[in-house]
């Protein structure tokens, strides 16, 4: 595996785990109000990256990252059997 991947894998857990977590910790926990807005923007940027990241590995890029693949291979077969 790739090191890009592996940051990728990395990356894409920590935001999941994150997200999950802070929805954990706002059903269980009362959020003093001098924290409420600053909450709010946390929350928004990890729903962002919650949603770019599940729509890395589920949409159209991981796709793309398929079929990019499949091209190489047979770019590759077909190189190594004109040798």
């Amino acid at each position: 595996m790739k090191a890009k991947d592996l940051f990728q894998y990395i990356l894409g857990g920590l935001i999941v785990v994150g997200f999950f977590t802070l929805l954990v910790l706002l059903v269980l926990r009362v959020v003093p109000a001098e924290n409420k807005d600053l909450l709010n923007i946390v929350v928004g940027a990890l729903i962002g990256s919650f949603a770019a990241v599940v729509g890395y590995f589920y949409g159209s890029s991981a796709g793309s990252a398929a079929k990019e693949k499949t091209i190489s291979d047979i770019a590759t077969k077909s190189t190594n059997g004109k040798s």
